[in-house]
């Protein structure tokens, strides 16, 4: 049967001499694996489908879904939305593939998420329109948000006075844990404003230097490892970290 949905594209393969293998978080079916036959293969018009196909980008695809199979196939596709900046813009596009990449680490089964669906394409298209300020926390902002929305949140609830966060835990304790995974207070203090502010647009009040934010993203990235079965490294994170300063 046909459908419609839109989809952001977190990784595509090359199958065969002109299709792809596309994953996609989709917004009616959660993560999917389509097949797009002649993607690579240039139209009369110029081009191919592959340009669409690019990570980060947001489509609209008509597929044939199947709820037994696991490769799902692709009709027609077109842009859902047609970034300004991110794909040209070095800052934005790491920022971008570093939230593509922690997506493909985390998500794992095709189940429906509405509402993470809409944070993901609400968090891309602020990327692609906002300041330069807030370019350089997003990916602070969006590490914290996605954890919440997986289910294992970090917890805001911090005791007055100097705090540390428990990297493993993920809570405040007067007392940094004997296990040596946590921030120092005042990286601590900066993770609870951040925990702090219901939209990103507010994160150009957080004024971060760059080994701030470094060690901020690392004791981010190190939560997701304690907390999800196999996520190994990011290939993204040196990349980010030379462009954002």
């Amino acid at each position: 049967m046909l459908q419609t949905t839109k989809a952001v594209i977190l990784r595509t393969t090359a199958y065969g001499d002109t299709s792809l293998i596309v994953s996609a978080y989709t917004e009616r079916y959660g993560l999917q694996q389509y097949m797009v036959k002649g993607a690579r293969k240039s139209s009369k018009k110029g081009g191919s489908m592959s340009t669409m196909l690019q990570p980060a980008a947001i489509v609209e695809l008509v597929v044939y879904h199947n709820e037994l199979k696991q490769l799902q196939l692709v009709k027609e596709l077109k842009w859902a939305v047609v970034y300004q900046q991110v794909m040209h813009s070095i800052h934005r596009n790491a920022v971008a593939l570093y939230m593509i990449e922690l997506l493909t680490k985390t998500l794992r089964q095709p189940e429906t998420n509405e509402e993470l669906y809409a944070f993901i394409e609400d968090s891309l298209c602020l990327l692609d329109q906002c300041d330069a300020a807030v370019v350089a926390n997003l990916p602070l902002f969006f590490s914290l948000k996605l954890a919440a929305m997986l289910g294992f949140r970090m917890d805001d609830d911090k005791p007055d006075g100097i705090c540390f966060l428990d990297l493993q835990a993920g809570s405040f304790d007067t007392e940094p844990p004997i296990h040596g995974m946590y921030l120092d207070a005042a990286l601590s203090q900066v993770a609870f404003e951040l925990m702090q502010q219901d939209n990103a647009v507010t994160l150009y009040r957080i004024k971060l230097n760059q080994q701030q934010r470094r060690e901020l993203l690392q004791g981010f990235i190190h939560f997701f490892q304690y907390h999800v079965a196999d996520f190994g490294r990011l290939k993204t994170v040196q990349v980010l970290q030379e462009v954002l300063g």
